[in-house]
């Protein structure tokens, strides 16, 4: 009996289906104007792969910023739930989930369950989150991708002073006018970015294991930024791809509720 997660965020939509908590299928797409067809396409998608139709997804959880125009699913569910129990069934040992979306950063305290003790996030500012990114790998003429390995080849030390991403923009291209290198300044905007993020972090307190979901997890120069500002490992998902974690956590508890439906 497979169940299904959708999770439709602000950039791209997710979803992920699972049986006997063995993931079957996923799939992610830059989403739509409108909520609801990204839900439509990416769910097709995802049960296109293993063949199945519709109408035998036994259960369907949606979650993310555009949760309530999905209209498949049988409830929608808080981002904030659905990446908590993501990372915890990927690592029983996460006590911290740091997700960095398109457009907001979100940090999740775990206790031994699983279960959240305290949250919060980010997203009224641009810093610290995909978007951030975004627009500087346009100001730097990179491609998104580029930018996780670009700092790798840094030789200089340099800072971007600024939080917001429209003065941050117009200093990266001043140090460009300066004939600065772009590695350099790559670097410089991951530690950035880090430690904006870590200092959500740290408001909240932190205790290991500290895993860090979303798309943003796949730059491995914020992953490493990130780990050298709270002083820790910063652990990623085992085997999956950490931008599917909010519709897979959603999967499982479309599967859990689906467990404890009543049976006439």
């Amino acid at each position: 009996m497979p169940v299904a997660g959708c999770d439709v965020g602000s950039l791209t939509a997710k979803a992920v289906i699972i049986e006997k908590g063995k993931i079957l299928s996923e799939a992610v797409i830059k989403g739509y104007s409108k909520p609801s067809e990204s839900a439509r396409k990416v769910m097709s998608l995802a049960l296109e792969k293993v063949m199945l139709k519709s109408e035998e997804i036994s259960y369907a959880v949606g979650t993310g910023y555009g949760r309530e125009q999905i209209d498949f699913v049988d409830e929608v569910e808080s981002e904030i739930i659905c990446h908590a129990k993501g990372a915890w069934w990927n690592l029983p040992s996460t006590r911290t989930v740091i997700d960095i979306g398109g457009q907001d950063a979100k940090v999740v305290r775990l206790d031994e369950e699983g279960r959240v003790l305290r949250y919060i996030y980010n997203d009224k500012c641009a810093s610290g989150t995909g978007r951030f990114l975004e627009v500087m790998a346009e100001a730097l003429e990179l491609k998104l991708d580029e930018m996780g390995t670009a700092g790798d080849r840094s030789t200089e030390k340099l800072s971007i002073s600024n939080q917001c991403v429209i003065f941050a923009e117009t200093e990266v291209v001043s140090l460009v006018n300066d004939g600065k290198n772009v590695c350099d300044i790559v670097k410089a905007l991951h530690i950035a970015m880090a430690n904006r993020v870590a200092s959500l972090v740290k408001s909240i307190g932190y205790d290991k294991d500290v895993v860090m979901t979303g798309g943003v997890a796949k730059n491995r120069g914020v992953f490493k930024a990130m780990s050298e500002g709270l002083k820790l490992e910063v652990k990623s998902l085992a085997g999956i791809d950490p931008q599917i974690n909010g519709a897979l956590g959603a999967a499982l508890l479309a599967e859990s509720r689906l467990e404890a439906k009543p049976v006439y």
